[in-house]
Formats: structure tokens, C-alpha cells, sequence
């Protein structure tokens, strides 16, 4: 398979023009969120306005209202704990639309370790609140996956749209 790059403004153009083809509709603009360099490859780390307890509410609450499929919630605090293992604030959400992730699962079977989607969302020492999450563009070359364009990029902005929930909007 050729790995060109390719224009794929005319593509998302149409996508949007035409609504979701994955099942979920088209996004309103959001303003840009600041984001911070994440110690891991193909990570993307936004801060929270919010409550650690408040964040997770706004991200389900986004999800829920953008007709995506809720999984999961894991504590992984408390899974810590019950290994006598301490951690900080730590909980991962799974979610995802199948209409789109399994088109992944199409391209290569393997790219199922990444889907469903994660969302993690941690406590810093300061009491800062992050929301992370990977990069689906990362993902895509992860797997090969160089016959999902317009998907990827659906995929990538309903993560934004999703974490920027956990922004106030000015």
C-alpha cells in the first residue's frame, strides 16, 4: 500500500457537508484548548477547568450527548489501593462509536487494542486536572492504517470536542 500524504480537506469537507458518516452528527467549532506536552509518545494532555470528580461527569455527559456508546469507567486509584500499591487521582473512560472504531478494526484487526477510545483523567501533586488521551493520527500510522483518512480525522475531533467539555468556554 502507498503511504502518500494526501489533501484531505476536500474529503472532510464533504464529510461535514454531508453530516457524520460514522453515525455521529457533525461537531460545532470549539475555540483551540491549550494542550501540554505529554511524557509519552502519540499523547495528547489538556487541562481541566474543573474538579477531578466534575471533569468525569462533563466528559460522560459529552459523550452521552453526542450519541457515542459509553463503556467503562475504571478507577484505577482504587485498583492501586487493593494492590497495597498508592497512586494518585487516576481514572480511565472507555467509549467509542462502533459504526466508526470498527472501520479501524477493518484496515487491521490489531488496531482493537485501541479502540474502544480512552480518555484518561488524572490528578497532578498541585491539584492540577488533566484529561489524555492518544492521538488518532498517531494510532493510524501505528497500525498502517493509510485507507481511514476521513475516519481518523472524525476520530480526532470528536476526542477534542469531547475533552473540551472539560474547558470553560469563554
Amino acid at each position: 500500500m502507498s503511504r502518500k500524504k494526501k489533501n484531505l480537506a476536500p474529503i472532510f469537507a464533504i464529510v461535514l457537508a454531508a453530516g457524520s458518516l460514522t453515525g455521529v452528527a457533525a461537531l460545532p467549532a470549539r475555540a483551540a484548548t491549550p494542550v501540554a506536552t505529554a511524557p509519552a509518545d502519540g499523547v495528547i494532555k489538556q487541562r481541566s477547568d474543573y474538579a477531578f470528580d466534575e471533569t468525569i461527569v462533563r466528559i460522560k455527559a459529552d459523550i452521552a450527548a453526542k450519541g457515542i456508546r459509553f463503556f467503562d469507567e475504571i478507577d484505577q486509584q482504587k485498583l492501586g489501593a487493593g494492590a497495597n500499591l498508592p497512586i494518585g487521582r487516576s481514572t480511565l473512560l472507555l467509549f467509542g462509536n462502533p459504526p466508526l472504531g470498527v472501520q479501524f478494526l477493518q484496515s487491521n484487526p490489531l488496531a482493537g487494542l485501541d479502540w474502544p477510545v480512552r480518555m484518561l483523567v488524572t490528578e497532578d501533586q498541585d491539584g492540577s486536572i488533566w484529561v489524555s488521551w492518544t492521538d488518532f493520527r498517531f494510532v493510524a500510522n501505528r497500525y498502517q492504517l493509510t485507507d481511514r483518512d476521513a475516519q481518523i480525522a472524525m476520530a480526532t475531533d470528536v476526542a477534542a470536542s469531547i475533552a473540551s467539555s472539560t474547558r470553560k468556554q469563554p
